[in-house]
């Protein structure tokens, strides 16, 4: 394969990585079921993956991929930091999205 090709390859996989964990983190919904899902342990388990494929992949990427390596890593790990902070994962995904629809119908009235 050309160089060009392997490295959207790369930078298409950690992209895949990086949306994976934050439908994880509950910061983006599952495209399947359209709910908010939290699962911080698989969250951890992601971004171990990537700190992985960083120490592996040290020598053989580019600087643009380490670069872009290094950000996807660094701002997951924040992202997890937050959500862990919030409390346990184990929230029903149904009273998350009933908290966040309670502050949607906030935000209207205040408008209105």
């Amino acid at each position: 394969m050309n160089e060009d090709k392997n490295k959207q390859l790369f930078l298409s996989l950690i992209y895949s990585f990086q949306m994976q964990t934050m439908m994880q983190l509950g910061k983006l919904a599952n495209p399947m079921s359209g709910k908010i899902e939290r699962e911080l342990e698989g969250a951890q388990v992601t971004i171990d993956m990537l700190d992985m494929l960083k120490e592996k992949s040290a020598n053989n990427i580019s600087d643009d991929e380490r670069r872009f390596l290094e950000q996807v890593i660094a701002d997951l790990k924040l992202n997890f930091v937050e959500e862990k902070a919030k409390g346990p994962s184990d929230t029903p995904a149904e009273e998350i999205e009933e908290k966040t629809e309670t502050s949607e119908e906030k935000t209207d009235e205040a408008k209105n």
